[in-house]
């Protein structure tokens, strides 16, 4: 006799909660890296009367060593960030593209968590939903919001057991820090 799977939401099943928890922090982490970029050129302007990128290219060819820095590790911070943004963002690119309903997967990953303004109402998300998807009501959205976060984990993390690595073992697998120069 076959056994009973359990039918789990995405927050409850653990193979999604990073997902899950990633997507609901999007929107905040991309606003704080743009307002940290925003404040770190500013700073800089402030400061040293020149952008980031003429301040560290003169630190550079004067042989400087910002190793060890808080602006070292402001910097490497905000790039960390930027990294999983990317990330994220390439495999929703990916699902969409490759997926058999990665375009309307898509669609409802950007209106519930991508898109730069977070909507109101579930109602109103199905409403921006409806030009990209025919006859969609709310407990379909719900249901299909499951399975478009589900193939994003797949992409995500599914290479890998999420038992033996954490995320910042996955973004050193797809971002290695390069060699130190001798």
């Amino acid at each position: 006799m076959a056994k009973k799977v359990a039918n789990k939401s995405v927050t409850e099943d653990s193979r999604y909660h990073n997902t899950w928890r990633l997507l609901k922090k999007y929107r905040d982490v991309v606003w704080s890296v743009e307002v940290s970029v925003a404040h770190l050129k500013n700073e800089f302007q402030v400061e040293y009367g020149s952008s980031i990128e003429e301040f560290l290219d003169s630190v550079y060819l004067a042989g400087a060593d910002l190793s060890g820095t808080d602006l070292e590790q402001y910097a490497r911070s905000i790039e960390r960030s930027n990294k999983m943004l990317t990330l994220v963002r390439n495999a929703a690119e990916i699902m969409r593209s490759r997926h058999k309903n990665g375009e309307m997967y898509y669609w409802i990953l950007y209106y519930s968590f991508l898109s730069p303004q977070q909507l109101s109402s579930v109602p109103e998300t199905v409403d921006q939903l409806r030009p990209h998807l025919k006859d969609i009501s709310i407990p379909t959205y719900y249901r299909k919001r499951q399975r478009a976060v589900e193939t994003l984990s797949s992409i995500l993390w599914g290479y890998t057991s999420q038992d033996t690595l954490d995320t910042l073992d996955i973004l050193d697998y797809f971002f290695p820090e390069p060699p130190a120069q001798d």
